[in-house]
């Protein structure tokens, strides 16, 4: 048996390298200017259709009450004076008229006791008054975008949502369900688009659900419609009175979603698993 070679043997194993996990990189948020608001015009506006070219806002006599000192006291707009009040204004005081033209009255940041005039003024509507009213673009940018929203979630719905679930909603809305799944689904995004708070309102209400199982029961002939009461098709039965001038539909409706009627309608529901 030949000998080993002095030196040879079992080979050495590698020194494992140590893996060091790297850090996760850090985003860096993106930097941006915000406008100075303080400093931004303010704009005012008539409102109810009031004003043609131009419009002036009564400044005589004008009284309002005033939260700092817990009376009534009167205002007029007077540009070199620093304050609104008359009782601290000079008796040199020159009064101005504020005229909206066009009916749009834009006024700077370095007008401070007009806009201070204005906002006090009884005609702005903030107070009560029905002549104009301050243009907040944020507040109305706002409600803009939550209806978009709105309507997205809406959108989001009738998309993903299979069509068994969207026909009670298209029954109440009178979409004809005779059509395709896809044009009902088109229909009903053209109203969710038109009024997204009305139709989310409708999405998985019990009251709809409960129309859209009624108006079944009387199309597939469960019950029906005789000498002004409703009645189960086959036997004749009476369900529910139907006062003169009433839809049926409706009034059916609302008895089936009472403890009475819940019965009916589980019947109803019943009968139309029934059906093949």
């Amino acid at each position: 048996m030949e000998q080993t070679k002095k030196g040879m043997g079992r080979p050495r194993k590698a020194p494992t390298q140590k893996v060091v996990a790297s850090e996760p990189t850090k985003t860096r948020n993106v930097k941006r200017t915000l406008k100075n608001e303080s400093k931004l015009p303010r704009v005012y506006e008539t409102v109810g259709g009031k004003g043609g070219v131009f419009l002036k806002i009564r400044g005589n006599s004008i009284q309002v009450y005033d939260e700092a000192t817990n009376s009534v006291r009167g205002i007029r707009y007077c540009p070199s004076e620093p304050s609104i009040f008359i009782d601290e204004q000079g008796t040199q005081s020159v009064r101005s008229h504020v005229i909206f033209n066009d009916k749009m009255l834009i006024v700077n940041y370095d007008k401070p006791n007009l806009i201070a005039y204005l906002d006090a003024h009884p005609d702005n509507s903030v107070n009560g008054g029905r002549v104009f009213k301050l243009v907040n673009k944020e507040d109305d940018a706002e409600k803009v975008l939550e209806q978009e929203f709105q309507i997205n979630d809406a959108i989001a719905i009738i998309k993903s949502r299979p069509i068994e679930e969207l026909l009670p909603v298209a029954i109440a809305m009178n979409v004809d369900t005779s059509q395709k799944d896809l044009q009902i689904k088109r229909t009903l995004v053209q109203i969710a688009k038109r009024d997204a708070n009305h139709f989310m309102s409708m999405v998985d209400s019990p009251m709809v659900k409960a129309r859209s199982t009624v108006v079944e029961g009387f199309d597939f002939q469960i019950i029906d419609f005789r000498q002004g009461a409703v009645v189960w098709f086959d036997s004749g039965k009476l369900i529910a009175s139907v006062p003169v001038g009433q839809d049926k539909v409706e009034v059916m409706t609302r008895f089936v979603m009472t403890d009475k009627g819940s019965i009916v309608l589980s019947d109803i529901d019943r009968q139309l698993e029934a059906i093949a």
